[in-house]
């Protein structure tokens, strides 16, 4: 084995250690916030009997591999079975950093000072139209300047959702933020799409029109 195979190994091991870490702090927040019964539900659990009550039925888990996020997306859709890799889906929550300071948290759906954006995998986010959006939604009475939405630090994430990094889901959430979904997710064919399923490895598939009407996303040409 060469010096630099082994340097590769170490690198996955560091790695894999530093996810661990962050499970254990996801745990440790939940676990501060009074989960109850809750904590001692598996994800699965916990997450289905949200979606059942919200009216889901049509939706699926999967366990992947520990280096699902190394392989490729073709690589990723086989694991997941599903049609295509526009069907694979990231739940990304977003801060708008010139909020104004009365504007803390996320009771105001229309003007909110997090969002938590579901964009396709193979897409590349467009920022400046959810700020356009949201300034129409706003009836264009607050400044356009006041929204400028950027990647929520990973931290704040873990906080406002209890979910490590590439286990973020839009369901089941710590704090109630807006959700936005791309358009194009839901022009697919297929009405169906995958994210993340709040563990790292264990991913969730539903019926997109499901979802629609049981969580009411705000449906956003974003990408």
């Amino acid at each position: 084995m060469t010096l630099a195979d082994l340097e590769a190994k170490q690198i996955k091991l560091l790695h894999r250690i530093a996810q661990l870490e962050l499970r254990l702090a996801a745990s440790s927040i939940s676990s501060s916030k009074g989960c109850g019964e809750d904590a001692a539900e598996s994800m699965e659990t916990r997450l289905s009997k949200i979606l059942l009550a919200r009216g889901v039925n049509d939706f699926a888990w999967k366990r992947v591999p520990s280096d699902y996020y190394d392989q490729s997306l073709e690589d990723r859709r086989q694991i997941l079975n599903a049609p295509r890799v526009e069907q694979l889906c990231k739940s990304i929550v977003m801060v708008n950093t010139q909020a104004s300071e009365d504007i803390t948290d996320c009771s105001n759906p229309k003007n909110s000072k997090y969002y938590v954006v579901v964009v396709q995998y193979m897409a590349r986010l467009n920022a400046e139209s959810i700020k356009n959006f949201l300034y129409a939604l706003n009836d264009r009475k607050v400044p356009k300047k006041r929204f400028n939405m950027r990647l929520a630090p990973e931290d704040e994430s873990l906080e406002l959702t209890g979910f490590i990094h590439n286990a973020v889901t839009c369901i089941g959430m710590q704090t109630d933020i807006p959700v936005i979904i791309d358009e194009a997710i839901t022009k697919l064919e297929e009405d169906y799409f995958w994210l993340g399923g709040g563990e790292v490895d264990l991913k969730l598939g539903m019926k997109t029109s499901q979802f629609l009407s049981a969580f009411k996303p705000f449906v956003v040409k974003c990408s």
